[in-house]
Formats: C-alpha cells, sequence, structure tokens
C-alpha cells in the first residue's frame, strides 16, 4: 500500500507521525481498509490545500497554528470548485470528522494540539430519502446488464454482481471485498461492513447461481485469498468500473439518474418492507448499527404504510 504521506508537502515529522496514524486506525480503532484510505485521502487533500494556503510546507507548529478562518477557507474550496472536483455537504461533513480524527491523535500522543479544529462545526447535511427502483425496474437492470465489452465473461461478472449486491443488500464495497473463499456454498454468505463488523446474510439460489456462472466463465484462476470479482486486467475490479457500466444501463433502459449500486441496496430493503418485512430484520441484514438509519425506509414505502393503517385502525 502506498505510504500516506508520499509527495505530499509535508515535513518528514508529520509524515512519521501520519503513518503511525494510519498503522493506529487499522489495529487499534479496526477501521477497514476501505475506511482507512477514505480517511487518507481526505486527510492528504486537507494538507495539500493548506501548504498551498500558507505557503510552505506543512509541519506539526504549522497545524498547531491553524485558525477557524483556514478550516473555513479548506471547505469553500471544496464546496466551491467546479462541477468535476465539488465535493457535496456529506463528503465535507466526513472529510472534517477525518481531520479532527487526526487532531486528536496528535493530542493524544502529545504531538500537538489546535481546539479551533475540534470546535468548528460541520457543514449541514440535507437529510435525503433512500432512493429506490420499483421491482420491475431492478428486475430490468439485473436482466439487461449486458457490458460493450466482447468479453462474455464481463457480462456474466456484472450480472452476478448486481444480483448479489440487490439479493443482499450489499454495499458495493463490501461487494467487492469478497474473496474466492466466500463465495456462498450454502444459504448463507458472510460480509463484513463497516467498523470490521460481520453479518450473515441469506443467498438466493438464482444469487449463487450467477456467481457460480461467473466463476466458470471467469478466464483469471481463482484460489482462496484471490479477489471474488476480477477485472479485465488480472487485478481486483474497481468500483468506478461497475458504476460506469450502470451508467451506461440507465441509459439503455432509460432509468433514473439516480440508479446506482447503492440504490439497489435501497431497493433490497425497501422490497422487503413492502412484502411485510419487518425494521429490527431488515435492519440486521443491511449492517445497520441504529434502527433511525433503517426507519428511513418507512417514508418510501407509503403504500404499505396506508394499507397497515386501514387494516389496523379501529376507525378506518
Amino acid at each position: 500500500m502506498k505510504k500516506l504521506g508520499t509527495n505530499l508537502p509535508i515535513t518528514p515529522a508529520l509524515n512519521s507521525i501520519m503513518e503511525q496514524w494510519e498503522i493506529w486506525l487499522a489495529g487499534v480503532k479496526i477501521f477497514s481498509n476501505h475506511t482507512v484510505i477514505s480517511y487518507k485521502n481526505d486527510l492528504s487533500n486537507f494538507l495539500i490545500f493548506m501548504a498551498g494556503h500558507l505557503g510552505d510546507k506543512v509541519g506539526l507548529p504549522e497545524l498547531a497554528a491553524i485558525e477557524h478562518k483556514d478550516i473555513r477557507a479548506w471547505l469553500a474550496s471544496r464546496a466551491m470548485a467546479d462541477e468535476e472536483k465539488k465535493y457535496e455537504a456529506s463528503s465535507n461533513a466526513r472529510a472534517l470528522s477525518t481531520i479532527k480524527n487526526f487532531f486528536r491523535y496528535l493530542e493524544k500522543q502529545g504531538k500537538s494540539k489546535n481546539a479551533a479544529i475540534l470546535h468548528i462545526r460541520a457543514p449541514k447535511i440535507k437529510k435525503s430519502l433512500p432512493r429506490a427502483l420499483s421491482e420491475e425496474q431492478a428486475k430490468d437492470a439485473v436482466a439487461g446488464i449486458i457490458s460493450d465489452n466482447s468479453e462474455s465473461w464481463v457480462n456474466a461478472r456484472d450480472t452476478a454482481l448486481l444480483m448479489l449486491i440487490y439479493g443482499c443488500g450489499l454495499r458495493i464495497g463490501e461487494a467487492l471485498s469478497l474473496n474466492y473463499s466466500d463465495i456462498p456454498r450454502g444459504e448463507s454468505l458472510v460480509v463484513t461492513g463497516k467498523g470490521n463488523k460481520q453479518r450473515k446474510l441469506p443467498v438466493l439460489p438464482i444469487v449463487r447461481a450467477a456467481i457460480e456462472e461467473y466463476v466458470a466463465q471467469c478466464p483469471y484462476d481463482f484460489n482462496a485469498d484471490s479477489p471474488l470479482f476480477w477485472g479485465l486486467r488480472g487485478k481486483a475490479l474497481d468500483a468506478g468500473i461497475f458504476q460506469r457500466q450502470l451508467r451506461n444501463l440507465r441509459a439503455k433502459l432509460n432509468l433514473p439518474d439516480t440508479t446506482t449500486p447503492h440504490a439497489f441496496r435501497h431497493s433490497f430493503a425497501t422490497h422487503l418492507l413492502s412484502a411485510g418485512g419487518d425494521l429490527r430484520s431488515i435492519q440486521e441484514l443491511l449492517g445497520h448499527a441504529s434502527l433511525s438509519t433503517t426507519q428511513r425506509y418507512t417514508h418510501v414505502d407509503k403504500n404499505r404504510l396506508m394499507a397497515a393503517y386501514k387494516n389496523a385502525h379501529p376507525r378506518a
């Protein structure tokens, strides 16, 4: 893995501390590899901006001297960038949380202290409802995911991946982190989610069959530690490749612009709720730490709520 501070405009002392912080995130906080990478990217973005903003390399003294106005300038630069580089409020809030995490680490290690960072407020985030597809749209997507690539096994791969996300309610990162040894050979699948927490999920026979079909067609050799989903160049499939495939698919099938890998996770939960699934069970399947997160789906499935009201209320 590439070292965190490599090629960053920082001092050697800060680079050394950042490498220790990375080890601490993975070993002590037990963050997943995906989360550690996100934290690294957020911190790198912050330090690159501060080096340009302050006009010099960033070290511990510079970090201790950062003021509210400097943080606000960093957040404003992310919010006001051009469309390709612009960050949403949720991304800025997450990035600020990362920076606070790093400064708390510095303080605990006795390396630096900056109260301005720790007391700055995060940007307000608009609460958005899950954007689920209809059952018909989800079925059409699974049936129509055909790549423009001439390699037929790619179609089998993308179909298996989409069916896994929709059939088990996985995050794209969870699906792509699976190794060959994780293949469901029975009726269940063990997935490692956020916070490195594992959950056991039921797997439909049609999903298991799609994965087996893909494995049979894939030209690469599998072993216990190899990725389950391969890219064309013989490396683990990148999420961006699959996201691009879904963009092509939604254009072909005239699906909503919100048709992303995560939309199929939302669809999994919404369709279960519509079929009579209870929130506690759906919470376990999705791996939500809080039931309030799962409760968002009650706002989506208005038809089921109205039916429950009419059936149960004495005056309905």
